[in-house]
């Protein structure tokens, strides 16, 4: 199926890279979350298990079938990505839908029989039914915006001119969440670095939003706005602070944000190391 749907995708992309469907990043947060509560689920069927004498499969075993179902959802998703061909998504829209409903099922008979908050294992049910809703909203959400199932014009998606031009090979902006997060897109450069020396050709072009002139004229923008808006106040340090939160707000709270937790997350250890001692 992804093989047809590659050769039949019509969006040709010189990087082995890929598009980037509606919801990309909450659908990885989401999945990487139910991994995490589907583990926990398998180590409560396997404690429960232990205390019977007799082995009991169905505690853990159909939590370990999501979880394998999970980690073929995500590699399943990110071929189609790579092939932008969401046509194929379809399955896993089925597949969402009836976990979400067998899921509540499993949830209704755990009220019906008084299986309340005190158990661990009502919560995790409860958590599943949210996060396998969460992730139909979200293939629901790809199906309303690219338009490709029940809509007669679907919408065509054509790659950034960054992914078209060979000498871009900063791929930060376009590879997935994980990759992202462990670089995973520069084992290629880092292997040829080893390999030889390297030099500009081969660490090539930032994409457009990140190079020096684009971003001069945002801010060149938001700068002639604040003199518009303000001409009679005097011109100075205020006005390029509120050019540069104008032009670059976002990613500026954004990094101050994460700078802090850093910081924060730098007391962890000695705290740590503190409270073992």
């Amino acid at each position: 199926l992804l093989g047809w749907g590659s050769q039949s995708s019509k969006v040709h992309i010189h990087h082995s890279t890929w598009l980037h469907f509606p919801g990309h990043n909450l659908r990885w947060i989401l999945t990487f979350i139910l991994l995490f509560v589907l583990v926990c689920e398998i180590a409560e069927g396997i404690v429960s298990d232990g205390v019977s004498e007799s082995r009991h499969l169905h505690l853990y075993m159909p939590a370990g079938m999501a979880f394998l179902a999970a980690i073929t959802s995500v590699v399943y998703y990110h071929n189609i990505e790579t092939s932008n061909f969401p046509k194929l998504l379809i399955a896993l829209l089925f597949y969402w839908t009836l976990a979400f409903i067998t899921k509540t099922i499993k949830f209704v008979k755990f009220c019906d029989n008084g299986v309340g908050f005190s158990q661990l294992r009502f919560c995790l049910t409860g958590l599943l039914v949210v996060l396998y809703g969460m992730l139909l909203a979200v293939e629901v959400n790809v199906i309303r915006v690219r338009r490709y199932v029940f809509f007669k014009t679907p919408k065509e998606v054509k790659p950034p001119e960054d992914l078209q031009d060979l000498g871009v090979r900063f791929l930060q902006p376009f590879v997935n969440l994980l990759s992202k997060g462990t670089y995973w897109w520069m084992n290629t450069f880092i292997k040829t670095a080893h390999k030889k020396p390297i030099d500009l050709k081969t660490i090539g072009k930032l994409p457009i939003a990140m190079r020096a002139l684009t971003n001069y004229i945002l801010l060149n923008e938001a700068f002639e706005a604040q003199k518009n808006k303000r001409s009679s106040s005097p011109q100075g340090s205020r006005s390029i602070w509120r050019a540069l939160c104008c032009a670059f707000g976002r990613p500026l709270l954004l990094s101050s944000t994460f700078r802090i937790l850093a910081d924060l997350l730098g007391f962890a250890g000695p705290l740590c190391i503190s409270g073992i001692v």
